[in-house]
């Protein structure tokens, strides 16, 4: 008796091999596809972050044309400078009031017993507006007294401000609290003297 030999042969193979490769080259387009889309994007945004730097520089150096220019003109004027301009030049740098070193100072005098709400500066004059919450254990005077002795005791408020006093005081009810608003007002040696009859 003859041995009898199967095969099996797989006629879908091609088939598969050839949409195998397909995938790939699926794959790899897409891929493809999705740098060049990145690459643009991202060409896009540095074109548009170049141009904005661009402007930025250009800007600065029109900034500097004029600012040189109008340095040109003040070094071609300084002849004709009169007394009364070097004057007010010389009061704007003695009377001037470094306002940061200043609030700084003031947050350091302000206590958990004060809000202040807000600063107002007018003809030499600073005037603080501030709020007291109304306390049976606490005597709102004493505090404004501590407060403003805190501020004349102070150097970095007492240079500028000479003259440091209390001004008016109200007591109001806000949001079912009882609060007592006062004034604080801080005078330099230019500020105007209140007309008799308008001080408080």
């Amino acid at each position: 008796m003859t041995p009898t030999f199967y095969f099996k042969i797989n006629l879908n193979k091609y088939g598969e091999i050839k949409l195998q490769a397909e995938r790939e080259n699926k794959t790899f387009r897409n891929a493809l596809i999705g740098f060049g889309v990145g690459a643009l994007i991202m060409f896009a945004l540095l074109l548009t972050f170049h141009n904005n730097l661009k402007k930025k520089v250009e800007n600065r150096k029109k900034y500097l044309r004029e600012i040189s220019a109008q340095l040109s003109d003040f070094e071609a004027s300084e002849d004709y400078l009169s007394v009364n301009d070097v004057t007010r030049l010389a009061d704007t740098f003695n009377d001037r009031i470094f306002w940061t070193r200043k609030l700084e100072a003031f947050s350091h005098e302000i206590n958990q017993q004060i809000a202040v709400k807000k600063f107002q500066y007018s003809n030499g004059v600073l005037t603080l507006y501030g709020i007291i919450e109304v306390n049976p254990g606490v005597q709102e005077g004493d505090v404004i007294y501590n407060f403003v002795q805190r501020l004349k005791a102070n150097p970095q408020i007492s240079d500028d401000f000479p003259e440091i006093k209390s001004g008016s005081r109200m007591r109001q009810v806000a949001k079912d609290t009882e609060i007592l608003e006062f004034q604080v007002e801080c005078r330099t040696q230019a500020a105007e003297t209140p007309v008799r009859g308008e001080e408080q």
